[in-house]
């Protein structure tokens, strides 16, 4: 029933749930509940963590069919139709390490935008979301490993796990990452 004690109409019911839609602010709670994290998306590289700033992913994909580019270094794994965008994916792993990755079930795409369009980045597995307060922040510790070093800058223990701070920022702009021509 509506305020005058009759039924309401479909069209009132349509109108009510399209104001309250509008009235609500999309991702509002998690702002209140998350006040002060950092948050990022965990993945792993054969068995390091590391974690990207939630705004570096825009996507997360299955491993989809690729085309390969000729002439292209090995790290350079194809070129994927990505509803109608033409998306290079790179194999992380080779490209930081020189150590090809494995397709498996768990193996994720991350879409990384960088300028002229998108990079999907093959991970090993993605470990959903990550949240860092400022005091694990402030008690990281640097990067030891120097194949790493350039694009993480510090890692942070959370329980038993360290997560690297990885920063997709600085891998689109690394000249290592700009020259995927052999």
């Amino acid at each position: 029933m509506n305020s005058h004690g009759a039924f309401a109409m479909p069209y009132e019911i349509l109108a009510s749930y399209e104001e309250r839609s509008l009235a609500h602010v999309a991702g509002a709670p998690e702002q209140i509940e998350a006040a002060g994290l950092w948050r990022g998306i965990g993945f792993r590289i054969g068995d390091r963590h590391f974690v990207s700033s939630i705004a570096e992913v825009n996507e997360i994909l299955t491993l989809p069919t690729l085309t390969s580019v000729p002439g292209a270094k090995a790290w350079l794994l194809g070129i994927a139709n990505v509803r109608g965008n033409l998306v290079p994916v790179v194999d992380l792993r080779d490209l930081v390490s020189g150590v090809r990755s494995q397709a498996s079930d768990s193996t994720r795409v991350l879409i990384v935008r960088q300028v002229g369009g998108n990079v999907g980045l093959l991970v090993d597995e993605v470990l959903g979301q990550r949240s860092f307060s400022e005091e694990q922040l402030a008690a990281s510790v640097g990067e030891e490993d120097a194949q790493y070093g350039h694009f993480v800058g510090e890692s942070v223990q959370l329980g038993d796990v360290q997560w690297g701070l990885f920063s997709m920022a600085a891998l689109v702009r690394s000249p290592q990452f700009q020259q995927a021509a052999a």
